[in-house]
């Protein structure tokens, strides 16, 4: 994943809310699988090993976030271990055609994430954090986002 992407990722879970963070998450795996195969594509099986773990490690998040309260839960726990063990066999057998797979899975959960998200209307997750403004001003080739600081960041007594 490059450092742009890192960054989009960082500025958009600070201003998360419940439903939007999972969306990102989301968000963060498929940057995963593109990586692991665009790195399959070019031969280098340890780039493709370890993107896929770390995609792993995003759908384990899922998992671990999962309130099983709620009977839907057993069910996207089902659909997120099918997507792991997909993973696992792709990186033994070295073969995208597992991974497809796996990230159809993902990708009808996240269209679905995504409706939902769009109708949550909390407030973000985190406080204190900065405001982000996109598009007062814009480069040549490129928006410039602006960060204003909030007044305090460090506890309240």
């Amino acid at each position: 994943m490059k450092q742009e992407q890192i960054r989009d990722f960082t500025r958009r879970i600070s201003q998360s809310n419940r439903s939007e963070l999972v969306v990102v998450i989301y968000d963060i795996i498929f940057a995963y699988i593109k990586d692991a195969k665009e790195g399959l594509l070019a031969g280098d099986y340890e780039s493709f090993r370890t993107a896929l773990a770390k995609a792993q490690k995003g759908v384990e998040e899922l998992v671990q976030s999962l309130d099983f309260r709620y009977e839907i839960s057993g069910n996207l726990y089902s659909l997120y271990i099918f997507a792991k063990e997909a993973m696992a066999k792709a990186v033994i057998k070295k073969d995208l055609e597992e991974l497809a797979g796996a990230e159809a899975v993902l990708m009808n959960l996240y269209e679905a994430f995504l409706e939902a998200a769009k109708q949550d209307h909390s407030n973000p997750l985190m406080q204190n954090t900065q405001q982000v403004y996109a598009g007062i001003t814009y480069g040549r080739n490129n928006l410039t986002e602006t960060f204003q600081e909030p007044a305090s960041r460090g506890f309240f007594a």
